[in-house]
């Protein structure tokens, strides 16, 4: 028997008469994905996508590819056969359960789906007749409609295809559908977290780090690194945008009130990642910002911050508690690079008593002492080195 990968997608389904564009992003996702695993045919049919071998394959390399998808919520390995006579389905479905299972002894329900609907038998005749008869080939089944151990499905298209597993995907939408986004990539655990989660909704992400050398070290940059690989595996490819920003962060610290230095260069970091994401045309900027979390994530804070952007900020933790974002991290392997103890810009030059209510007219008052802060900020923007970086590297 033939075996292929059935995937079914979720929100998607949701779509009017666009519909098409979501899936034909979707259909890229996926063979960009399992591109060097094998030889695939990838198409779609009626609410489905279908993923054919055409060569050797591993299907666990396989399915794990599939699985860092976007915008699919089950996939299925299945066994696929010719339409065919009635009879030979079910000679193929007693075929399927001995060798799936080695003990015929579990509570099964059959679910059938007869898309061709000029097919003779329906969709309920499907379901009591396979169980019949595998109630007749193995007598140690036994039915269970309502929490059945194992769940046999068949579907009837072009041709027929038959499974017993559904394995969860990562649901929202596929990356692409909604536009770009440039995060603000730190080496701690809310970023990374906040990059998957606009992911997730179909956004295409690039990243921006701000590095501080020499009071960041190296190791700090290659931990942030590290995080954009790791995140890549759901996104997609990641221009990564290393801003030199130790002069900037110098003059801040010696010609700003300390108590206002992490809003200020919240501000200045703001601009220069706005600067970078116009230049790629990406639509908002992204931050792991949390209400409540830091001092700099007040919503008084908050405010300040957003005055000097001119496009949308997106937070896609900004209700989230810490635990919710770590879990979250743990999920996406992305937690035990980001505790690693390497400092990041953020952490280096933090005020003893930093402002939680900053007045906007009162920041903006105290910027004006930066001396030369647009040359800097250009400066810092042509000197920014652009790492491309790509899943599985």
């Amino acid at each position: 028997m033939k075996k292929a990968f059935l995937i079914k997608y979720g929100e998607i389904a949701l779509k009017g008469k666009n519909r098409f564009m979501f899936e034909n992003i979707l259909m890229d996702q996926i063979r960009h994905r399992i591109e060097g695993l094998g030889e695939f045919k990838v198409q779609k049919e009626q609410g489905r996508f279908f993923v054919e071998p055409h060569s050797d394959y591993d299907e666990d390399e396989v399915l794990a590819a599939i699985q860092e998808v976007f915008g699919i919520a089950y996939i299925c390995p299945v066994v696929v056969i010719p339409r065919g006579e009635f009879d030979e389905i079910k000679t193929s479905v007693v075929d399927f359960v001995q060798e799936q299972y080695a003990e015929k002894n579990f509570t099964f329900k059959v679910e059938a789906r007869r898309a061709v609907k000029s097919y003779p038998v329906t969709s309920m005749e499907i379901c009591r007749d396979i169980g019949a008869h595998l109630l007749d080939t193995y007598p140690d089944l036994k039915v269970d409609v309502h929490h059945p151990q194992v769940r046999i499905w068949i579907e009837v298209r072009d041709r027929t295809y038959i499974y017993s597993k559904a394995i969860k995907g990562l649901g929202g939408m596929p990356v692409g559908s909604n536009g770009r986004a440039m995060l603000l990539l730190s080496g701690g655990i809310d970023s990374p977290v906040a990059g998957y989660m606009i992911a997730k909704r179909g956004v295409a992400i690039d990243a921006v780090y701000f590095h501080s050398h020499p009071y960041t070290s190296e190791r700090a940059k290659e931990k942030v690194i590290d995080l954009a690989r790791i995140i890549s595996r759901k996104t997609g490819p990641i221009r990564l945008h290393i801003v030199p920003f130790t002069e900037i962060q110098l003059a801040i610290y010696e010609q700003c009130p300390h108590e206002q230095l992490t809003i200020i260069m919240r501000r200045v970091m703001m601009t220069i990642a706005e600067a970078h994401a116009k230049h790629l045309k990406a639509l908002a900027l992204v931050t792991g910002e949390s209400i409540g979390q830091v001092a700099s994530q007040t919503i008084h804070s908050l405010v300040a911050t957003n005055a000097i952007c001119t496009m949308p900020v997106f937070r896609p933790l900004i209700g989230f508690d810490k635990q919710e974002i770590i879990d979250i991290s743990e999920k996406i392997d992305a937690y035990e690079t980001s505790i690693l103890p390497y400092e990041d810009c953020c952490t280096v030059f933090v005020a003893k008593h930093p402002v939680t209510k900053p007045k906007l007219e009162v920041i903006e008052k105290s910027e004006k002492h930066l001396e030369n802060l647009d040359e800097m900020v250009k400066k810092a923007i042509e000197d920014t080195e652009v790492i491309k970086i790509k899943p599985g590297q």
